[in-house]
């Protein structure tokens, strides 16, 4: 087992999502992002609780490349403060082999 990194990130919508998703394996940063179902969001925020319907989406990188994918994202995405989420997982071989091939 190898380990590889993986960002958990909400959008607003499919369409951002994909546009991210996009720009980021486009720019190698990311070998493979899993636009998942959409989910309901409760949070605060500026002092009251809200609701919203978002759009998750799971990023696959190395290790290596977690901060300028985090950082990417923050550019790209819509809101004044995104919620990116990593953390290392534990992968097959062949697969933190193709993430590192991709990405590299």
């Amino acid at each position: 087992m190898s380990d590889v990194a993986l960002l958990y990130v909400t959008f607003p919508g499919v369409a951002e999502a994909r546009q991210v998703a996009e720009t980021v394996l486009a720019e190698r940063l990311a070998a493979c992002v899993n636009i998942l179902a959409p989910c309901t969001s409760i949070y605060r925020w500026q002092g009251a609780i809200e609701h919203s319907d978002e759009v998750p989406a799971l990023f696959k990188t190395s290790l290596q490349l977690t901060g300028r994918l985090r950082s990417r994202i923050e550019a790209l995405h819509p809101y004044d403060l995104p919620a990116i989420e990593s953390w290392p997982a534990a992968a097959a071989t062949s697969l933190s082999d193709w993430i590192a091939a991709e990405t590299g």
